[in-house]
């Protein structure tokens, strides 16, 4: 197949990208960024705005699929950023792929469009969206993915949305590197009781749900199509358990101070107050999604990607902390 991934250069989609040319298929990259080591490794790469349909048009030109990869990631910043991005960029996939006759659409969603700041204990997809949302990063990913599922069309347009939580990987730079330096500079303290059970996935797992999920669109839409689905490692740990290992293969102290949900909650729900007042915009030290996030549980049934796309597991928990050990100490952490 011909697939064009978006956002080819990032964690996530940059392993989609090698697992896709090593089994063979022909990859088409867009992304905003210069990136020569795309071309490279033979990706048919194209520098470009998702937010322009004229780009996007151009670059959906005789592919057979599409992977939907890009987006922008956070829990603070202006509404009407991420909704171009996150929102409007899905909408202009979603209509090039419709014009140009374009077979197959899966889009990387995130697990956090189901996520209201209550515990989500082993919740399956039935699990409705929120009504109020915490920040602009969910809120908008679930306008895109709502947009996605209702654009499939058997037989024309197949799609589906996948829900990876929690990504993590030997060259992650986003959710690790995010925890070693708030432990390592002494910001990252545990909150509510510590109990907390969350699921994660590594990116390798990650990838290759996002290869099963076209491969199920192809091979049986009925099945497969407009859908989401969760994905993770299917053994959800102890939240701070988890962190404390991270933090001891990074080689720094794991968090041991705790702070109370209430308090935490109350503290980012005051902070983003006063930045939003400000207009700043540097992400404040808590808001209360993150608050929520890291108290509460998170963790998901994968029954229906196990059934429905033949997902599986390829890296296990034990594997994965293994694998980024060993690189770990190859790089000096």
């Amino acid at each position: 197949m011909r697939v064009l991934v978006t956002g080819p250069a990032g964690f996530l989609g940059g392993e989609i990208v090698d697992q896709l040319l090593q089994r063979g298929d022909t990859v088409v990259g867009v992304s905003r960024g210069q990136y020569p080591e795309l071309s490279a490794k033979g990706v048919d790469y194209h520098q470009g705005d998702l937010c322009d349909p004229q780009v996007v048009q151009s670059v959906c030109r005789d592919v057979d699929a599409v992977i939907h990869t890009a987006a922008i990631a956070g829990v603070w910043g202006d509404y009407e950023r991420f909704y171009q991005i996150n929102t409007q960029a899905t909408l202009n996939l979603i209509e090039a792929c419709r014009q140009q006759a374009i077979g197959q659409l899966v889009f990387t969603s995130s697990p956090s469009v189901t996520f209201d700041g209550q515990d989500q204990k082993g919740v399956d997809e039935s699990v409705p969206y929120p009504t109020k949302w915490l920040c602009a990063y969910p809120a908008t990913k679930a306008l895109a993915e709502q947009a996605v599922l209702q654009a499939h069309e058997p037989g024309r347009l197949n799609t589906c949305a996948l829900r990876p939580h929690l990504v993590w990987g030997e060259n992650d730079p986003h959710l690790l590197a995010r925890v070693i330096d708030r432990a390592g500079s002494g910001k990252l303290k545990i909150v509510g009781d510590g109990k907390n059970l969350i699921d994660t996935v590594h990116v390798i797992n990650a990838a290759a749900a996002h290869l099963d999920a076209l491969d199920a669109l192809v091979q049986r839409p009925d099945v497969a199509g407009g859908r989401a689905y969760f994905i993770a490692q299917d053994e959800p740990v102890n939240c701070w358990d988890w962190i404390a290992t991270i933090c001891k293969l990074g080689k720094v102290k794991p968090p041991s101070r705790r702070v109370p949900l209430s308090v935490a909650y109350s503290a980012g729900w005051m902070l983003e107050t006063v930045y939003r007042v400000l207009g700043r915009q540097q992400e404040p030290l808590m808001t209360r999604f993150v608050a929520a996030q890291l108290a509460k549980d998170h963790y998901f049934d994968i029954s229906a990607a196990k059934e429905r796309l033949g997902y599986k597991v390829c890296i296990s928990m034990q594997e994965g902390l293994e694998r980024l050990e060993a690189a770990w100490a190859a790089s000096d952490i």
